[in-house]
């Protein structure tokens, strides 16, 4: 299936039944190649709307110290980028039937190889690309490959992110727009940002797609 269409058919669902995504991230091959399949099966399993796999990288900026911890384990147990699109590949196989987004940095992609990395990923069922680091001004070359194969290219947006910035950003996003939702790196708070509901309303003033947060 068309990853995006596939994301675009999840959300139009969940909107029907008036309930909101629950997509949770998790990190491929942590704690162990295994133990992390079995996790990410878990997750499928217990109500996931959509799946983040993580593809672990040595340098993880964005992230506070439980991703950190989590990629360095994986990292340290050899995952490799093959290894988690033959990870994606395994859970098709095992009948996971939810959108799959690959999360990650640019540098492990690039490495790869843009295009390969894309066709690899739609081969083994990925849905689209979350990519922290990468600018839309600099995804030309990706994003000509998911447009080829019709794989969604997720931008992340900032609540420091000006007007006219988010409606470029809103505008070059696929599948979704992900809002962030604090500043500062990822990892558990007591509470979320007060002026998160201000945040949200808005970008969707200037969004035709789905928001996340």
């Amino acid at each position: 299936m068309n990853g995006i269409k596939h994301i675009a058919d999840t959300f139009d669902q969940l909107h029907s039944q008036g309930r909101a995504a629950l997509m949770p991230y998790f990190t491929m091959g942590y704690p162990d190649l295994d133990e992390g399949f079995s996790i990410l099966e878990a997750i499928a399993n217990a109500g996931a709307d959509l799946i983040e796999l993580g593809i672990p990288f040595s340098d993880p900026l964005a992230d506070g110290p439980t991703i950190q911890r989590s990629t360095h384990v994986a990292l340290e147990g050899g995952m490799t980028v093959q290894h988690c699109l033959v990870l994606t590949g395994q859970l098709r196989e095992r009948g996971v039937t939810q959108p799959l987004l690959l999360m990650g940095y640019y540098n492990p992609i690039l490495a790869y190889g843009i295009p390969r990395f894309v066709a690899d990923a739609a081969a083994a069922g990925a849905d689209g690309f979350i990519v922290p680091d990468l600018p839309p001004e600099e995804a030309g070359e990706m994003q000509t490959a998911c447009e080829q194969h019709g794989l969604a290219l997720v931008y992340l947006l900032a609540p420091t992110t000006p007007p006219e910035r988010t409606a470029y950003l809103a505008g070059q996003t696929s599948g979704f727009l992900y809002l962030v939702s604090l500043t500062g790196v990822t990892g558990a708070r007591q509470s979320l940002a007060a002026d998160l509901d201000a945040f949200v309303s808005r970008v969707r003033k200037r969004a035709t797609t789905p928001l996340a947060v």
